[in-house]
């Protein structure tokens, strides 16, 4: 049963990976869209991809980073959405805490915090008035489990964990669902992004096993949208059947 035809969705860091995937996966069961990212040259190719999907949805493309707190007030002012996919995010370096660039640490808590409850706050307002919606946060294993030289990133994936929960408390009474799809292992730019660019040692980090795709994810995410208004998944935990937990995962070298 398609219970999301019609509906509508906000996908931040919707350019690639994850939020693209997403994009594609809602535009098969008729959801109407907008994509925000930084960068427009992407979000132009995938409108013209999801125009090829399913020309019967509207699709709209927000060109804004999720950390410019004004920026996002401004642009999602007076906004109504169904659906928001805070999906936005990043690691940046892997150092130990002694040995860490204190810019790598302000992007990943100004993306992952800041930008989810930026966004956040521009849109859930809509949605209590309508008394309806639903919000997923994207987080992560890291979320779940603290791995060496993982601290900054570690403390800002547990903290969409604790939020997802805390927000899931704030809007009791209210018939809006929130959720936390938290992926392990996921072959997408997110290791080129915290190697600062270095694509052989990203590469390297999926050797000899399977990992998931920004695909996976997706269709977890449409899955969890999907189901009826009375039931709210509040937490799933996905990774490669390869990767048992954050520190083992079983590779054929």
């Amino acid at each position: 049963m398609n219970r999301l035809s019609g509906k509508t969705a906000l996908i931040t860091g919707a350019s690639s990976g994850i939020g693209k995937a997403t994009a594609k996966e809602l535009a098969k069961v008729g959801v109407n869209l907008t994509l925000l990212a930084r960068r427009e040259e992407l979000l132009n190719e995938l409108k013209d991809k999801l125009i090829e999907i399913n020309s019967d949805i509207t699709i709209e493309i927000i060109v804004a980073d999720v950390r410019d707190r004004d920026d996002i007030s401004i642009k999602l002012k007076d906004r109504v959405f169904d659906i928001l996919i805070n999906n936005a995010g990043l690691a940046s370096g892997l150092d130990k805490i002694q040995n860490g660039d204190i810019d790598d640490w302000e992007k990943m808590i100004d993306t992952n915090i800041k930008g989810v409850l930026y966004v956040t706050k521009a849109i859930i307002n809509g949605m209590i008035a309508k008394n309806s919606g639903h919000i997923i946060n994207i987080g992560s294993i890291a979320g779940h489990q603290v791995y060496p030289l993982g601290n900054v990133y570690n403390a800002s994936k547990y903290a969409i964990k604790a939020l997802s929960e805390a927000i899931n408390i704030d809007l009791v009474g209210t018939n809006i669902r929130v959720s936390s799809i938290d992926p392990g292992a996921v072959e997408t730019e997110f290791s080129i992004v915290r190697f600062h660019g270095d694509s052989d040692r990203a590469s390297n980090v999926y050797n000899g096993f399977t990992p998931l795709k920004g695909e996976d994810i997706a269709e977890t995410i449409l899955f969890v949208l999907n189901a009826p208004e009375h039931v709210n998944i509040q937490n799933i935990l996905v990774t490669p059947t390869a990767q048992r937990n954050v520190y083992i995962t079983h590779k054929e070298l």
